[in-house]
């Protein structure tokens, strides 16, 4: 059998990635916080995130208990797999799970900056941190609202570059992170009208919208601009992008994926 190790932090999207990562690099299996997936589906294990408390959550993702264990290892048998992704937050802990299911030594090492930017992770770990959202790398139905008292959605599907669907995650909240904090969108909002106003050459912003779709900020501004209009334009919102970007990173410590700013008019 090949294995594959990915290794991060906590909170910087591996879960996320896992599935187009093991579709690009042809690994049949995932092994994710105490799950085995295969094809997008779970096919045995517990997961971690239904722990009550970080203490028993990881001893679940490292498979200290031998009923669960020997359940995810006579799954690999019985599926035949030939390759395995372990996901865990270092080597050390992925070569810990590799020997208690059986199927050390690892062959390949991976880890989150290789393979997402530097900008997803922040908004990863940004979600992570004062949401509390955790992604589940298996469809909405095999996941068991009565393990969350709080929180649980569908998340998004996966799709390969030529849109073939490799499987779907799930949004939910453990009840071991009880750090959340709600921020409004109006804050997003109020700071970008405050940047936009120390710009020298716009004259007012028509409209300031803020969107997070699947923890994808994207910025839409329209101003009016002071007249007469030159070359130094193009420049001068270049700089209002760039601006825009270091106030979420000095705010929020996370960059918006995107900053779309459109010229309404001239006065």
């Amino acid at each position: 059998m090949i294995v594959h190790s990915l290794s991060g932090p906590s909170g910087t999207g591996k879960s996320t990635s896992a599935i187009q990562f093991a579709y690009e690099h042809q690994i049949e299996a995932i092994i994710d916080d105490g799950l085995l997936i295969i094809n997008g589906e779970k096919k045995a294990g517990t997961s971690a995130k239904f722990e009550k408390n970080t203490i028993t959550a990881v001893r679940r993702a490292i498979f200290q208990d031998h009923n669960h264990k020997k359940e995810v290892i006579d799954a690999i048998h019985q599926h035949k797999v030939q390759s395995i992704l372990i996901i865990g937050t270092s080597d050390k802990m992925t070569k810990q799970i590799a020997s208690r299911l059986e199927i050390a030594p690892i062959h390949y090492f991976h880890h989150i900056e290789e393979i997402r930017t530097n900008k997803e992770i922040q908004m990863a770990k940004f979600v992570r941190g004062t949401q509390g959202k955790h992604v589940m790398p298996v469809p909405y139905k095999q996941v068991e609202q009565n393990f969350f008292k709080r929180f649980i959605q569908r998340g998004f599907d996966i799709f390969s570059k030529t849109k073939v669907k490799l499987g779907e995650t799930t949004i939910v909240q453990p009840d071991f992170h009880k750090q959340v904090v709600n921020i409004s969108r109006n804050v997003y909002v109020d700071l970008i009208k405050h940047t936009v106003a120390q710009c020298s050459v716009v004259l007012k912003a028509e409209t300031v919208q803020f969107t997070m779709k699947q923890f994808n900020p994207i910025i839409y501004i329209s101003l009016i601009v002071k007249g007469p209009v030159n070359y130094h334009l193009v420049n001068k919102i270049r700089g209002l992008q760039q601006a825009i970007g270091d106030q979420f990173i000095q705010h929020f410590e996370f960059e918006p994926q995107d900053i779309r700013i459109f010229v309404k008019g001239i006065q």
